[in-house]
């Protein structure tokens, strides 16, 4: 079986964008995606030497790798300090309803809330039984701070 540039440039591009999910950084794929520009613009006739297709590779990876790779990134990977407000994400808690499961006792550990179908700690500055609903007034870590409602 003979191996044209084109199939060559492909495979290459196959193997890098495969080699990303072992290796982390978000890097490879864009070397990935810079192989198959390649072999498409061979495929189309307008890289015939070897020196052009090097070039496009070298110049089409690198531009993607500079211009997509922190948004990329920050969709995969989670937080991403320049592009997410942590502080506002926290807040978004700030005003919501909860369902109060087990007393909420001032100063003392232990009371328990319902809160987007997960239970969490809490604390309050007043007495709030349960079955009762509350307000969250902030996060503290993982302790939601409430009041009655």
């Amino acid at each position: 079986m003979e191996f044209n540039p084109t199939t060559i440039w492909f495979l290459l591009g196959l193997i890098l964008a495969l080699l990303e999910f072992a290796v982390p950084g978000v890097i490879l794929i864009f070397f990935g995606v810079g192989a198959w520009v390649v072999s498409v613009s061979t495929y189309l006739g307008l890289t015939g030497s070897f020196e052009s297709q090097v070039l496009l590779f070298s110049i089409t990876s690198i531009v993607l790798l500079f211009s997509l790779r922190r948004w990329i990134k920050g969709k995969f990977s989670g937080h991403v300090s320049d592009v997410q407000d942590l502080t506002q994400n926290l807040n978004e808690f700030v005003g919501k309803s909860v369902v109060v499961t087990k007393d909420v006792i001032p100063g003392k550990p232990g009371g328990k809330v319902e809160f987007k179908g997960a239970t969490w700690s809490a604390d309050s500055d007043e007495y709030i039984k349960s079955g009762d609903w509350a307000t969250i007034t902030e996060l503290d870590g993982i302790t939601l701070k409430i009041k009655r409602k």
